[in-house]
């Protein structure tokens, strides 16, 4: 394929804004067009539910410097919405019909909030949480206490609810699985997160979903449940998941995934999607993974971050595979944890280091005697010994694990 002139990079999030960055870092020097679709410079997602949420900051960790795009000769489009990419012309169409053209297409569109089809969804004082607008507007209102219910016991929610809890707010959380982060983390880690947030002042109903958002002039003034209880919100918090925002890829003819969960655009293991010049990176990638054998559509931040990175150097010209391992960190009161690898932790062994009631503990799972996933909560020394056994797979014995050195079992 000749090298691309002209590099269009449509979504300015966290994957965009990174493979617009390393294009000039690794030489590229035709044209880079990054397009967004909100009205500030990119930024990353994790204070949006953690300091900002918080009050401890008040504004995201930027991506770049506010100078960095114009010194780089990188042309941004904030408030742009791109409504059509047609693959034959090779162009991608605004919302005001422009024309822009591309010689290769970086999609990094990223997903949005999943919402409740229920009576009372459309009702004000419900709150999603992706973009910083959406995060600056939860926490007016939260700040001032108040009833929150918070619909969802993943990560968002959890997050979410920690937040409203510190500024005070009665916080009560609802979730249809019987545990928080159940999917992610099973019985025994889960019930870990539940704790900690019962003996922060949290309620969770479990086990139940929601029915309604009932209201008064137009306001939510509570959520009913599918068990028939209504809980009384000033408030409510509606984290349920996101979906990937495929429809741009959808309607250009491009293969979406029926493998990777959520969907996704398929690519392979290059980022590449089924048309030649256009890859795919961050939320919306279902791309395959050569140590996985398998798709894989990860939503966490440093996937978005180091699949920016790696893409960049496949628009200009490369063929390398994307293989580095799943990995994502949450704060909740004074618990921190990090995760590294894909975990099923309904198939896998779970092996346990340290003390889940003092909440200082790595635990590990295994599948067929190999290490596939580790989470260190409260303990921070063995990051790169973690990250090793995940990467390679490492075969341990589990009472290994346990209670020897971990740097010692990296080969």
């Amino acid at each position: 394929m000749a090298e691309p002139q002209r590099i269009v990079i449509v979504g300015s999030g966290l994957a965009g804004a990174t493979a617009a960055g390393e294009l000039r870092a690794k030489g590229f020097v035709g044209e880079i067009v990054l397009i967004g679709d909100e009205p500030h410079r990119p930024y990353e997602l994790p204070a949006l539910s953690k300091g900002i949420l918080l009050g401890d900051a008040e504004e995201p960790d930027w991506v770049h410097e506010e100078d960095f795009y114009a010194t780089n000769t990188i042309e941004r489009r904030s408030s742009t919405e791109i409504t059509e990419v047609r693959l034959g012309e090779r162009v991608v169409v605004d919302a005001t019909g422009e024309r822009l053209p591309f010689d290769r297409l970086l999609l990094a569109t990223g997903s949005r909030p999943r919402t409740l089809p229920v009576p009372g969804a459309d009702l004000a004082g419900l709150h999603t949480l992706r973009t910083l607008d959406d995060s600056r507007a939860l926490l007016a209102a939260v700040r001032d206490g108040g009833r929150v219910v918070v619909v969802g016991g993943g990560w968002i929610g959890c997050e979410a609810a920690a937040a409203a809890r510190k500024h005070g707010a009665e916080v009560t959380v609802v979730e249809r699985l019987p545990l928080p982060l159940h999917p992610v983390l099973g019985d025994t880690i889960g019930a870990v997160f539940r704790d900690l947030h019962e003996q922060n002042g949290v309620r969770w109903k479990l086990g139940v979903g929601v029915a309604e958002f009932g209201g008064e002039q137009g306001r939510v003034t509570g959520v009913r449940l599918d068990d028939g209880e209504l809980l009384p919100a000033d408030r409510v918090v509606v984290a349920i998941g996101a979906v990937p925002r495929v429809e741009l890829a959808h309607a250009a003819g491009l293969e979406l995934s029926d493998s990777a969960p959520g969907g996704g655009v398929d690519t392979d293991a290059g980022l590449r999607t089924s048309a030649p010049d256009v890859y795919a990176a961050g939320d919306i990638a279902a791309h395959f993974h050569p140590r996985y054998g398998r798709r894989l559509r990860v939503e966490h931040w440093a996937n978005a971050k180091d699949q920016g990175a790696h893409v960049a150097g496949n628009l200009a010209g490369g063929a390398e595979p994307y293989t580095a391992s799943p990995y994502f960190f949450s704060d909740q009161y004074d618990l921190g944890m990090e995760v590294r690898g894909l975990a099923n932790p309904f198939r896998d062994q779970l092996v346990v280091r340290g003390d889940l009631a003092a909440r200082e503990f790595i635990a590990f799972w295994l599948r067929d005697g190999a290490v596939h996933a580790a989470m260190n909560v409260n303990m921070w020394d063995d990051g790169d010994a973690l990250q090793a056994l995940v990467d390679n797979q490492a075969v341990v014995e589990p009472g290994r694990l346990e209670r020897d050195d971990l740097a010692g079992m990296v080969g």
